[in-house]
């Protein structure tokens, strides 16, 4: 059985690289309504998601768990069409993340083993990102499901977000910080993530809640995209400093220095994911243009890129390669996208071998980057302009309520 799951996945792995970049749903509409038609879904889950739906990080000898990883994990879920995995996510998550009860408080970023042997929350401060994608995911999954219970758990999420994540800073406006404490600096400093901030999903927040501050914060993402990224690459992160009687700068920030890497890499792959006709893909896309002439001759990316110098160093892994595919392909650049899926793909086939998997699991975070970048090249979802999801599998499936 292991070998067919591996011989479909590398078949639907190599019609990809030779696909990509045609406008074809052909690889994604067999089967469709079967969560099992996702070979990156399902490896994906047989490595990294327990039988109660925690979601495992590749980092650490203990296994911890992330806010990100449960929040991704739930949008793939919905993606898949496999509505009982997304379930337990969510439960898990609540019972543990969120304390048990998510009516009183945000989901901590992180949680595993303490140095006493007990598994508990190990840091209470959010995660806003994580935030933004529960809350997003519970939408989704509430409207295309019908299930009332995520609804209203999203909507009571996304209030607690609008209370105790985002900040005014003066001249600028009301944006998303990257959690709950830690983020307002002195001297009028404000940290900020611009990887926290992928577009599609503000969207679609704002049209949940139009008296919130969502309507604004995709220009506003826009404008720190254009002023941060003055060589075109994007920062893990900026901060933004706004004096009385001045008008709003953005500097470098203090602890991250002006690195663009493992963070930023999800900025490239947001804007590649915007919708054709939302009025800020171009100007975004143009904000970050670095990363094409970044990228080798031999087709392979830096890890790490200085934003104000453009300098680069280190290789970078495969689920960067798979983060890039939606960006070079809004670029045109379907030659280069064939080139990094194809890197991509030969990357990751060498992580799943029994040699590699006898001493460690499959790197975590490229696998996210890989289920974002390649999912959304083989068509199983895309964005459109109001921030909603489409995917591909609500065209031959019915919506049932799965409750």
């Amino acid at each position: 059985m292991l070998r067919i799951k591996r011989l479909l996945t590398n078949f639907i792995w190599m019609c990809a690289v030779l696909l990509s970049g045609q406008p074809s749903n052909a690889l994604a509409a067999t089967s469709a309504c079967n969560a099992s038609s996702w070979p990156l879904w399902e490896g994906f889950k047989e490595h990294f998601i327990t039988s109660d739906g925690r979601v495992l990080e590749s980092i650490s000898k203990y296994q911890n768990t992330f806010s990100e990883g449960q929040s991704y994990a739930m949008f793939f879920a919905l993606v898949a069409n496999d509505p009982a995995t997304f379930e337990k996510l969510w439960r898990w998550s609540q019972n543990n993340l969120f304390g048990g009860d998510p009516s009183h408080q945000l989901p901590a970023w992180l949680w595993g083993r303490a140095e006493d042997g007990s598994w508990k929350v190990l840091d209470t401060n959010s995660a806003s990102d994580a935030d933004l994608w529960f809350t997003y995911a519970l939408l989704e999954a509430g409207r295309i499901w019908k299930r009332e219970d995520y609804l209203r758990d999203a909507r009571k999420l996304l209030s607690d977000i609008e209370k105790q994540e985002t900040a005014t800073i003066p001249g600028f406006g009301t944006i998303l910080l990257p959690g709950f404490f830690s983020y307002v600096q002195p001297d009028n400093i404000w940290r900020l993530n611009p990887s926290y901030l992928p577009i599609p999903v503000l969207r679609r927040l704002a049209s949940e809640s139009p008296s919130g501050p969502w309507s604004a914060m995709p220009a506003l993402t826009a404008r720190m995209l254009k002023e941060s990224s003055p060589k075109g690459f994007a920062a893990d992160w900026v901060s933004i400093q706004a004096k009385p009687n001045r008008s709003p700068s953005f500097i470098e920030d203090s602890l991250s220095g002006p690195r663009g890497s493992y963070d930023a890499i999800r900025v490239y792959l947001w804007a590649g994911m915007m919708p054709e006709g939302d009025s800020l893909t171009k100007p975004v896309l143009q904000s970050v243009s670095g990363m094409l002439h970044a990228i080798s001759p031999q087709g392979i990316p830096p890890e790490q890129v200085n934003v104000l110098t453009g300098d680069k160093n280190g290789t970078a892994p495969f689920g960067f390669s798979a983060a890039l595919l939606p960006y070079l392909k809004a670029h045109g650049q379907y030659d280069l996208m064939r080139q990094q899926l194809a890197r991509a793909y030969t990357m990751q086939q060498e992580t799943l071998t029994p040699e590699y998997l006898k001493n460690q699991r499959p790197p975590y975070y490229d696998y996210l980057l890989t289920l974002f970048g390649v999912g959304w090249t083989e068509d199983r979802y895309k964005f459109l302009t109001n921030g909603k999801v489409q995917l591909l599998w609500e065209k031959s499936c019915r919506h049932v309520n799965t409750r």
